[in-house]
């Protein structure tokens, strides 16, 4: 069994814990905050900072972090990485640091650079991860963060394990194209479901706003395809996507819960074209560049 393989299935209690947490180093409500990661770490950024502003805390921003904007005035900079390492992520935070703004990192490795980066440091290591992929680790640090707000359910594992032991429709494993739409904060989702198909299989994947959908993506959904929603679908879209013969997927439960079955997804297609989906083609744990 690969790694990824039991990192997937260890979210339901990995989540469990993420739940009892309560960190010191969070958003307070009114802060204007900045959200940083790369990769998947960025899109549970995307992710948070709607879920943040929607629920009336405060302006919040996400960013690449190599394109965090350190000229404007944040009141605190957040940064999620598995890692502990990644250039761009330590770049970052030293430029918020001499900005004077207040920094918090979402970690899984507290033995690493960012435990002297960031001004507090949130110990995420029981959602450390072996393989390359990141599954349980970007979902456990979103789960604190949703946790913070106020807004994960109490069903919220057991939907995890439902997830996690479901049977996957054939028409949907031997589909020979994706997409993933999402809205508000399931765009994020949506990008990352997108990422771990092309990550651990190569496979051809796209991401998008719901509402985008119609502006141009629909052209490459047919018979044989998929459109993945996460959350709800917005009025009209399920009639068209229909319309063109692809395969809807709606999952029914928390979109959170929803991406483990893109996880699982993922796992699959790679193992049936016989690759090694801990060790995705070109890919590392860290990025870590080297000093000019």
């Amino acid at each position: 069994m690969t790694h990824v393989t039991t990192e997937i299935a260890s979210q339901p209690d990995c989540w469990h814990t993420a739940m009892s947490l309560r960190p010191a180093g969070l958003p307070t409500t009114g802060e204007r905050v900045a959200v940083i990661g790369c990769g998947t770490s960025l899109y549970m950024a995307q992710a948070y900072a709607v879920l943040r502003e929607q629920a009336g805390e405060g302006e919040t921003d996400a960013f690449a972090a190599s394109e965090y904007p350190a000229h404007r005035g944040y009141d605190r900079v957040v940064a999620i990485t598995r890692s502990g390492t990644t250039t761009e992520v330590l770049d970052a935070l030293a430029r918020a640091r001499a900005a004077g703004i207040p920094t918090t990192a979402l970690t899984g490795d507290l033995a690493t650079p960012i435990a002297g980066a960031a001004d507090t440091v949130v110990d995420l290591s029981f959602a450390d991860e072996q393989s390359v992929v990141q599954t349980r680790f970007a979902t456990t640090g979103l789960l604190v963060l949703r946790t913070h707000l106020g807004l994960t359910p109490a069903a919220l594992p057991a939907e995890a394990q439902l997830a996690v032991d479901g049977e996957l429709p054939k028409a949907v494993l031997e589909a020979t194209q994706f997409t993933f739409l999402g809205t508000g904060w399931t765009v994020g989702l949506a990008h990352e479901a997108a990422l771990k198909l092309r990550e651990a299989a190569g496979a051809w994947t796209e991401s998008y706003p719901a509402m985008e959908y119609r502006h141009g993506p629909i052209s490459v959904s047919g018979p044989g395809r998929v459109v993945w929603i996460f959350g709800e679908a917005p009025a009209g879209l399920l009639e068209q996507v229909s319309a063109t013969g692809a395969e809807i997927w709606l999952g029914g439960i928390d979109p959170l819960a929803d991406l483990i079955r893109a996880q699982r997804l993922a796992v699959a297609i790679a193992e049936a074209q016989g690759l090694d989906p801990d060790q995705p083609r070109n890919l590392t744990r860290s990025i870590v560049l080297a000093t000019p």
